[in-house]
């Protein structure tokens, strides 16, 4: 088993006071790739299979070549030009623009509320900067990770504390299609939203009596000025009264449903054999960062593991009652581990390793 590497994640608290890291100066500049992938993987967001032409200096299977590729498709990231650098260090306005942009921060320019939000561009950065009362630097200067961790979590913060008018769908509405070909069910928990993904899950909490509900985008809009998301009607009512038909809101923005509802599924294959058991089971997803730790009343042991990569391991490993078969996968993908007990039964066990796009170092 020794392919499965310990992986630890450590979680940094959030800066009530933003100021730019000065002391970073000296620290090396972040590249292109690992700053877009680090303001990537932090929200959660699914990628989806994109006929996209991707960047000539990327190719498939480099890393983040998939979520580059899906980025340039939704123009998150720059596409005037034929190459990504993806090597290149990153510059001050580069990064705040993929960073507004990949919090689905609407163009300043965009006033119309006549129809889907467009993307800020570099020249939106100042202004944006400005609304979050985040620190400019110049516009060509090359920031470190820390830097930009700095960054990310104060708007994030930020995003986190405003207020937005929140509306009720009209019951007229109810089985009539949303903007991404669902049918809109005002008995569901579902919202529309100028911004947000498809799929996005958002926690609503009403800030006049502290009321929260979690809804799911499946639509576009509200048109109305002023006006930053519809809820179905059993999503409003969960929070207010109906009669109100708009209130004051705060949004916390929590991930892709299908990303999170693989990361938090607690289904587990326990049975090895007649009468032996594993504690707690091999989880038919378990997230990339995260560990299990296999136990049994009985012997056990590992008789191959096969790799998302398509190595595999066929060294067999006997594990005692009162050890564990410790699990640390250090990349993402379907691991298959086949097991055997004393008499010989063997049983194969799938375990899929999703990016969650867990908030490390957040």
């Amino acid at each position: 088993m020794n392919r499965f590497t310990i992986f630890l994640v450590f979680f940094v608290v959030m800066a009530t006071v933003f100021v730019p890291l000065a002391d970073a100066k000296s620290a090396p500049p972040i590249s292109r790739r690992d700053g877009f992938l680090l303001m990537w993987n932090s929200i959660f967001r699914a990628t989806d299979t994109t006929n996209e032409k991707p960047f000539a200096d990327m190719k498939k299977g480099d890393p983040g070549f998939t979520e580059i590729t899906y980025a340039k498709a939704r123009g998150i990231v720059n596409d005037a030009n034929k190459n990504f650098s993806p090597d290149d260090p990153i510059d001050f306005t580069t990064a705040m623009t993929w960073l507004f942009r990949t919090r689905s921060v609407e163009s300043p320019k965009d006033g119309s509320y006549k129809r889907a939000s467009s993307l800020p561009d570099p020249g939106d950065v100042p202004a944006l900067l400005e609304r979050f009362d985040m620190s400019p630097l110049p516009d060509d200067t090359l920031i470190s990770r820390d830097q930009l961790l700095a960054y990310m979590r104060f708007l994030d913060g930020q995003l986190t504390k405003e207020v937005h008018e929140v509306s009720l769908y009209s019951e007229k509405f109810h089985g009539k299609g949303t903007g991404f070909g669902e049918t809109f069910d005002m008995n569901a928990l579902t919202a529309a939203h100028r911004s947000f993904p498809y799929n996005t899950l958002v926690k609503v909490t009403n800030v006049k009596n502290g009321l929260s509900v979690t809804v799911r985008i499946n639509d576009r809009g509200p048109f109305v000025k002023g006006r930053d998301m519809d809820l179905s009607l059993a999503a409003f009512e969960t929070i207010a009264d109906r009669a109100s038909g708009t209130i004051d809101a705060t949004f916390e923005r929590l991930g892709d449903s299908t990303l999170l509802n693989q990361c938090h599924d607690t289904r587990y294959a326990r049975r090895l054999a007649k009468g032996i058991l594993l504690n707690p089971g091999f989880p038919h997803f378990l997230a990339l960062g995260e560990s299990i730790a296999l136990s049994s009343d009985a012997f056990f042991a590992t008789v191959s593991v096969a790799y998302p990569d398509g190595t595999v391991n066929d060294t067999p490993k006997w594990y005692a009652p009162g050890s564990a078969l410790n699990i640390s996968p250090s990349m993402t993908g379907l691991y298959t581990v086949v097991l055997r007990d004393t008499p010989g039964h063997r049983r194969s066990f799938t375990m899929e390793v999703v990016d969650c796009g867990r908030k490390s170092g957040l």
